[in-house]
């Protein structure tokens, strides 16, 4: 008896744990060869002691399947494969994109073997690869163990400062492998680690002529994150030796400075952390609205009623759901156009309950309550309510407004005008002439 009390007990714990967390941890591990798991050891060990269960397969082989009846059969997928050129079984780069558009999550690491199959899967989250063969170059900032000459193992500190991406990692990351472009207009993608002002795109073995290098500069990205609009996530690196043990390891040094620590390790542990959403995933929940001194919601409102909006937003972090501390989410009410638009406060520090009262604007029609949050990093928010407002009925109006006092006078001007035109005209007597 105790024994299955026991066991009911664990088991309701565990369901309670699954429950909370926005994501699975089924995850299927991509190579090109098993020796990975031997090299990247590191980086698949941290994984494994965060409580994900990685399943490993070889990226063309025939018996390789991502679904079963329909249903993906793994929350992430990493692949750890550059130079493959075909999946195996019936799997696609167009079943990648079906992965994200169904809420999965996906790392890519490739290198300058890449393939056309990691290229269409990049492309088509708006990441694009440099040619096959290709290196970033950087003949300024690059480490000194880099004997060859070519200076491919280039280093850079460019990590982007968006925290809930990068968790503030700051210093010197080592990075082999091909650059990439994206458009910094693309509100779907970060340039995570990007290239000094000296790097560009090319292959070591070729002078620099025509054809130009594909970029330069500031502009190769190195590591790229990408969110889709479903809030499905994505990281493409363009070096897999950057979660290698080696570079994990390696210390940095470039010409005329001291060595330091890479940090690749915790930046790759920030990066992985965000795109299986460990972090920055918020939802927002019990929405509703009010008359201000009321309690129960309304169906309808009258054009200038104070109204009261109130939602809970709250953040997965630390493996639990915590109060989201932002004053910057927006209410708007729409009616083709934002008739009001105005920041939600929080009702108290340790509330998830974020609020505002506002007044209806004085135009009659069919409105929208609308909650758009869109942040760099952190999953979307959108909730819409559709609200009717009406005019007052004919009875509610004002009789006198202090506007129309000058169309008062005017009418009781032209009345009292008549009424003494009327009484002389009326009984004026004309004199008799003799």
């Amino acid at each position: 008896m105790q024994a299955a009390f026991f066991c009911l007990v664990l088991l309701s714990f565990v369901l309670s744990v699954l429950s909370e967390a926005p994501s699975g941890f089924k995850t299927l591990v991509l190579v090109d060869s098993f020796e990975v798991r031997y090299t990247h050891s590191h980086f698949l060990r941290n994984l494994q002691d965060r409580g994900y269960q990685l399943t490993f397969a070889l990226a063309d082989d025939p018996e390789l399947s991502l679904s079963d009846h329909g249903d993906f059969k793994y929350d992430n997928i990493i692949i750890f494969a550059p130079g493959v050129e075909e999946f195996g079984g019936a799997v696609t780069s167009s079943t990648f994109i079906e992965f994200i558009d169904r809420g999965g999550n996906l790392l890519v690491a490739t290198d300058s073997s890449i393939g056309d199959p990691i290229r269409e899967i990049a492309s088509e989250c708006g990441v694009e690869f440099d040619e096959d063969g290709t290196y970033v170059i950087d003949h300024s900032s690059y480490d000194a163990s880099d004997v060859s000459g070519d200076h491919t193992l280039i280093v850079s500190d460019h990590i982007s400062q968006t925290p809930i991406i990068t968790g503030n990692v700051k210093g010197k990351a080592l990075f082999r492998g091909v650059g990439a472009l994206v458009n910094p207009e693309n509100p779907l993608l970060v340039s995570v680690l990007t290239g000094s002002s000296t790097s560009y795109s090319y292959s070591p073995e070729k002078p620099i002529s025509k054809p130009l290098p594909f970029v330069i500069g500031s502009e190769t990205t190195l590591i790229a994150a990408f969110q889709a609009r479903n809030n499905a996530r994505a990281v493409f690196s363009g070096s897999l030796e950057f979660f290698s043990n080696q570079f994990f390891d390696q210390s940095v040094q470039t010409s005329g400075q001291s060595a330091t620590s890479s940090v690749n390790r915790p930046l790759a542990e920030e990066l992985t952390k965000w795109v299986f959403k460990e972090r920055g995933v918020l939802r927002a929940s019990n929405a509703r609205h009010h008359q201000v001194g009321q309690t129960e919601p309304s169906s309808a409102y009258r054009i200038k009623d104070n109204i009261t909006y109130s939602v809970d937003v709250e953040e997965f972090t630390g493996g639990k759901w915590v109060p989201y501390a932002a004053d910057d989410i927006q209410l708007e009410v729409v009616m083709l156009d934002p008739y009001v638009r105005l920041n939600l406060a929080r009702v108290d520090s340790k509330s998830a309950t974020q609020a505002v009262t506002f007044t209806a604007p004085d135009v009659y029609g069919v409105f929208t309550f609308k909650l758009d949050y869109r942040r760099h990093g952190y999953t979307w928010l959108t909730l819409k309510d559709t609200i009717p407002l009406k005019p007052f009925r004919h009875n509610e109006y004002e009789r006198f407004i202090v506007a129309a006092y000058p169309y008062y006078a005017s009418a009781f001007s032209s009345l009292a005008g008549l009424f003494i035109f009327s009484f002389l005209f009326l009984w004026h007597r004309e004199k008799k002439h003799e």
